[in-house]
Formats: structure tokens, C-alpha cells, sequence
């Protein structure tokens, strides 16, 4: 792919200095949207749930056999959501990075468009992505035995913390793909760590599994903490006291997003 590929798509979107704000970002989310399809990012937004359930439920559901009443994809389905949004960052990441490699962003900064409109817009196509993921996450846990037993608040309290952690990720990652203009050393870079942290949380077995030494870093790094957030919501017995952990850790996840953010419309400005 070469940045010839694109320019059809950007004289289409007519970023003119007449095109509004808002035009001008739903010129380049529709654009975003449709590069999203052809590269078939819906359809793996599909198929990660499904996967992620299958391979996580399969294996697993038998560690729970030692805890009578407990239904494991109960337990396990809000790792499952939070292993789906962490796709979505990736995939954000990968797309931004692409953009600067093939000349797509710097293409956008000769031109007269605000160096907030590309991330905005970049932001809102990711939403898009993320509800395809969010959703079809929720079909593969009904699948396998979930079932959201305590009213629409709670079902809404959950789903609205998966959609703003995956939101928050989207656009930390949308920025360091910008910054970092490779796509492979990017993803690497951002699998690894949901990888470690995924795997030494409670989203998939109890804190009391783990041996005694790690068990504050698994409880209280942060996919545990949202996991934990989630599962209160999910289980109808949320306080608010919940919610200082997860607040932290996304306080802490928007300021080095919305930090690096800054630098790049810095940085985007001065060219």
C-alpha cells in the first residue's frame, strides 16, 4: 500500500476551508470507516470475542469445578469484554501508525484542517469499532451461560465501563501509533502488556490462585480493577467504593493520552 493509494479518498473528503469543523470530521470518520472494512477490522471485531470466549471458557471452566455455585462465564465475562476493547486499541494503534508510514498524516498536515480533526475522527471510527466488538462479546457470553440477571441499570453500568476503558485505550493507542509511525513494532508494543496483565488478573481465576507474593499486583493492577468494577455491576452488588481503583487508573491512563495528544497537535503545528 503507498500514499498514492489514498489520495482519491482525501481530494473525495474536500477539506476545504469552506467545510465546517464538524464536516470535516465526519469527512475523515467515514473515510476511516470504510478503510476499517476493506482491511476487514469489522470482521475480525467479530471473530476476536467469539475466539476470546472459546479459548478462555474451554480451558478454564474446569479450575472452577472446586467452587460449588459458582458460574464461571459469569465470572469470566468481563475479561472477555475487556480482552475485546484491548483488540480494538491495537487495531487503533496499527491503523494510526499505517497512516503515518504510507504519508496519509503528513499529507493531512500540509492541508487546512485542524490537527484535532484526524484524531477526533479517528476516535469516533474506533467507536464504531468498539460497539461491533462490545457487542458480539456480549452474544458469545450468552452463549456460553451469561446472563445479565440484575436489571438494565446494571447491565448499562456495565457495559458503559467496558465502552469507556476501551474508549480511554483507543485513543492512548491511536496516539502512540501516530508518534511511532511502525505498525508492527506498535503492536507488539501494546500485545505485550495486556498479554501479562490479562493473564495476571482476576478477570480469569480468583486472587486467591495465585501465589501469595503476587497477589497485590494482580489485585490492583488495572484490568483487575475494572474486571472487579465490572463484575460488581454484573452481579447487582456495586458501591462506590469500587469505583476509586478503576477511576485512578483511567485518571491516570487519560492524562499520558491526553498528554501525548497535546504533543502531537504541538508538534502537528509547528509544520
Amino acid at each position: 500500500m503507498t500514499a498514492v493509494t489514498f489520495a482519491p479518498e482525501l481530494h473525495g473528503a474536500d477539506l476545504r476551508p469552506s467545510i465546517s469543523v464538524i464536516g470535516q470530521v465526519a469527512a475523515l470518520t467515514n473515510r476511516s470507516i470504510r478503510g476499517m472494512w476493506r482491511q476487514g477490522e469489522f470482521f475480525l471485531g467479530i471473530v476476536a470475542p467469539i475466539m476470546l470466549t472459546i479459548c478462555f471458557y474451554v480451558p478454564l471452566r474446569s479450575i472452577f469445578d472446586s467452587f460449588p455455585g459458582v458460574n464461571y462465564a459469569q465470572f469470566l465475562m468481563p475479561v472477555i469484554c475487556l480482552q475485546s476493547v484491548g483488540f480494538v486499541a491495537t487495531s487503533a494503534a496499527m491503523r494510526s501508525a499505517n497512516d503515518g508510514t504510507v504519508g496519509i498524516t503528513e499529507r493531512l498536515r500540509s492541508m487546512p484542517v485542524s490537527p484535532v480533526v484526524p484524531i477526533v475522527a479517528r476516535l469516533f471510527a474506533n467507536a464504531v469499532l468498539l460497539a461491533i466488538s462490545l457487542g458480539w462479546a456480549m452474544l458469545s457470553g450468552l452463549v456460553i451461560g451469561w446472563r445479565p440477571n440484575h436489571g438494565p441499570l446494571n447491565l448499562l453500568g456495565f457495559l458503559a465501563v467496558a465502552f469507556a476503558v476501551g474508549l480511554l485505550l483507543a485513543f492512548g493507542a491511536d496516539i502512540i501509533g501516530v508518534l511511532a509511525k511502525n505498525p508492527e513494532a506498535t503492536s507488539q508494543a501494546l500485545a505485550l502488556p495486556q498479554l501479562i496483565l490479562g493473564m495476571l488478573s482476576t478477570g480469569f481465576v480468583p486472587e486467591a490462585s495465585f501465589p501469595e507474593w503476587i497477589r497485590p499486583f494482580a489485585r490492583n493492577q488495572p484490568i483487575s480493577q475494572f474486571t472487579e468494577l465490572m463484575r460488581g455491576f454484573d452481579n447487582g452488588n456495586v458501591t462506590a467504593s469500587m469505583a476509586i481503583g478503576p477511576l485512578a487508573w483511567a485518571g491516570g491512563i487519560a492524562v499520558l493520552a491526553v498528554g501525548g495528544g497535546v504533543l502531537l497537535i504541538v508538534r502537528s503545528s509547528r509544520r
